[in-house]
């Protein structure tokens, strides 16, 4: 059948149309443009470098209609790989972008395999155009993730991973931080999650390449979700939602609380949506490292060998100090390193206080942190350093002795809790959060006076020594799950002596203790009356002849008072400490049954939180002295430190002026302007003249007010005149 007026070979776009539509009558057609790419092709390998728009639109027509005709395209998809892998640099950027494309119509398709279009892919990220290079970084981040969609394609993965790890020491450093940024986004998508990906990111921090070895180690540090969420959070002095409509229903109806419920509503749903929400958890990649302590050792050795910008030196040691806290690794080098920067005056002194609190666990030497602590201590806890320093310094050593309180002496710490009395409040509340730490973990090294008092949980847990590791027999808090819990302590009594306000005395005993009392305050009765009875005449005339024969006999006396007294509150004290060690071993006994008899519910597992909780706020009855095994050691909550925890310094900060206009500004958005409010249906309605006049000019208008003012005598006098002079002239 011949076609009269047939445009279709000049109009690629229709036929591409038609042949979708109906692929067998459009046969003839599609042979012709194929016969017509072959010999323009044929023209174009001579000259690759140049442009060839006809070539440009006939690779992308049979791309379009490939699947259509599988058979007569076979050698097609190979024929833009060879072309791509012979003259990938040296060609136009325009037509290596065409040739990407119709390569990736042809992938979508099914026409080529992921992996041979994959590794070229790879190769031509080394082309000198940046717009290419991110289009590629893109459809191989998509191509893999849909390879990966419906379950975890291992023989395609293996294959690329293989081929991004050879990349990663290409020599092409383009080459090189694409496929690392490649890599970071498939883990971020959990695509590639594995342990396989993570060693070979590690691998690019070891990188000659700067780029390559600090997008490694970024994705290493990642992101706290904490301060995520932090950022997001509601401010704790937004008034609640039912406080709100409760003002707006019965207060006056104003612009301002219509705004404020409106605004109340939409936090309501938003955290009523973040609650429905799964909880995502930040599984860190530090903890899929095969060796984490000759990772570590290696990148410490870098930080050494090469002279790196400064900002490169704080991320390794960033990562490094990571390593060890989290691992808890040996690298007794990096504490003498780092405590030559512990300087007030150096930059990004915070900083490598975190890294310090980061690195401290319960398995490092004592001897090791001491002399960091003590130039810590000396450089910044001083009175010739301002008060923010001297706040951040203790905050850094409260952050160091909570992941090891060893490392603190007596002596130090007396030092440092006195400063809880300096006249700058943030200071003094450096200093109290500094005894609250130590109250919780090693209360025996304060003052008594700044212990506190303890609470039923300090007396379960008993502490670990340097290097000892004490495994759970039982799941703490059991014994309340048969019935009612053994009562540990008993209710405190006010009565105390008058003589020592400090100790507490206990009242309730038993029978027999009340009769040992009693016999005791008899005695001590007797002595008094004895001592405060009316001395006689011949023990008078004594006393003035010889001072020295009275005077040594009343000291022995009131000695033997004290000491007695002593020995009574020694004899309680040790009585009480006894009963409260037998019902702490009654309950870890009925824990300890109760965890091997029984499997817990969640309904028992709440039962128990909140029998846990409330040890924590029920002090131990007054008047015991704790020993050293009675201390409950509690590890700092979370496995990093975070900065603000060093940085945060309980002061109201002064506003500058340009901080107070930007306040200003920020609550004036979304308010309506003060002035005239124009209250017409119709915005582009005429005006007055009256309305007109506020838009002018001063100076247009300052003749016609002239007018307006009312004339003083002198001035009508000096106008008559004048008048009258003019008249006369014209006569």
């Amino acid at each position: 059948m011949v076609r009269h007026n047939n445009q279709l070979p000049d109009n690629l776009p229709q036929l591409q149309n038609l042949i979708k539509r109906d692929s067998e009558s459009y046969k003839e057609e599609f042979l012709q443009q194929h016969e017509h790419y072959r010999s323009t092709l044929e023209v174009f390998r001579l000259e690759p470098t140049q442009f060839n728009k006809k070539l440009d639109e006939l690779v992308t027509f049979l791309a379009q209609v490939a699947h259509c005709y599988p058979d007569d395209l076979k050698t097609y998809p190979q024929e833009i790989v060879d072309i791509l892998k012979t003259h990938n640099v040296i060609l136009d950027n325009e037509m290596r972008m065409t040739f990407c494309k119709a390569l990736i119509q042809l992938r979508n398709k099914s026409l080529l395999e992921p992996t041979a279009l994959l590794s070229l892919f790879f190769e031509l990220l080394k082309c000198q155009n940046k717009i290419l290079r991110q289009f590629l970084q893109t459809h191989i981040v998509t191509d893999v993730k849909n390879i990966n969609a419906k379950h975890k394609n291992s023989k395609v993965n293996t294959v690329l991973q293989n081929f991004m790890f050879s990349m990663l020491k290409d020599p092409n450093a383009k080459a090189a931080k694409m496929s690392v940024d490649i890599m970071i986004e498939l883990y971020n998508k959990n695509v590639w999650n594995d342990v396989k990906t993570v060693n070979v990111i590690a691998t690019g921090c070891f990188s000659k390449v700067t780029k390559v070895s600090v997008a490694s180690m970024k994705f290493f540090l990642g992101t706290d979700p904490e301060e995520k969420d932090s950022d997001d959070s509601d401010s704790d002095d937004e008034p609640n939602m039912r406080e709100v409509m409760l003002a707006n229903k019965v207060n006056k109806k104003t612009k301002k609380r219509e705004k404020q419920l409106k605004k109340v509503k939409q936090l309501y749903v938003k955290t009523k949506k973040k609650k429905s929400n799964a909880p995502q958890y930040n599984f860190s990649a530090l903890h899929l490292i095969h060796d984490p302590q000759e990772f570590a050792e290696k990148l410490f050795k870098q930080i050494e060998k090469n002279n790196d910008r400064f900002e490169v030196k704080l991320m390794t040691l960033d990562v490094v100090s990571r390593l060890i806290g989290l691992h808890n690794l040996f690298l007794l080098n990096f504490y003498p390193y780092i405590q030559r920067f512990l300087q007030p005056h150096q930059r990004e002194v915070t900083k490598l206080l975190q890294f310090v609190a980061q690195a401290s666990h319960e398995l490092v030497p004592p001897d090791v942190l001491e002399p960091v602590l003590k130039t810590l201590v000396n450089n910044f806890v001083t009175e010739r350093n301002s008060a923010d320093v001297i706040a951040i310094g203790l905050n850094a050593v409260r952050e160091v002795c909570a992941r090891c309180p060893l490392a603190m002496n007596e002596d130090l710490l007396e030092d440092l809790t006195r400063y809880k009395q300096y006249k700058e409040r943030s200071v003094m509340m450096a200093a109290q959060s500094l005894i609250g730490a130590f109250r919780r973990i090693m209360p025996d090294l304060l003052r008594k006076k700044d212990r506190g008092r303890p609470t039923e949980a300090n007396v379960m847990i008993k502490p670990s020594k340097y290097g000892e590791i004490r495994a759970s027999e039982f799941i703490p808090g059991a014994e309340v799950l048969r019935g009612k819990p053994v009562e540990m302590f008993e209710e405190t009594s006010d009565t105390s002596d008058s003589d020592d306000d400090d100790e507490w005395v206990d009242v309730s005993h038993s029978s027999g203790e009340e009769e040992n009392s009693d016999d005791e305050s008899a005695a001590d009765e007797s002595e008094d009356e004895t001592l405060t009875s009316p001395i006689d005449k011949q023990t008078l005339t004594h006393f003035v002849d010889d001072k020295t024969a009275v005077s040594p006999n009343r000291k022995k006396t009131v000695l033997t008072k004290q000491q007695k007294k002593a020995q009574k509150l020694e004899k309680k004290s040790k009585q009480k400490t006894e009963r409260n060690e037998e019902l702490t071993a009654e309950r870890k006994i009925q824990a300890s049954v109760i965890s091997r008899e029984r499997l817990f519910t969640d309904k028992d597992f709440r039962k128990i939180d909140v029998a846990l909780a409330k040890q924590e706020v029920t002090y131990v009855k007054r008047g015991i002295k704790r020993t050293h095994d009675q201390v409950q050691t509690e590890k700092p909550s979370g496995e990093l430190v975070k900065l603000s925890d060093i940085e945060n310094i309980y002061k109201k900060r002064k506003h500058d002026k340009d901080a107070r206009q930007k306040s200003v500004k920020k609550g004036q958005e979304g308010r309506d302007q003060f002035g005239f409010k124009d209250r017409r249906q119709n915005p582009l309605c005429s005006r007055t003249n009256r309305e007109k006049k506020k838009g002018k000019a001063f100076l247009m208008l300052k003749h016609k007010l002239k007018s307006k003012v009312k004339r003083s005598f002198r001035e009508k006098q000096l106008a008559l005149k004048n008048h009258l002079i003019k008249q006369k002239k014209m006569k």
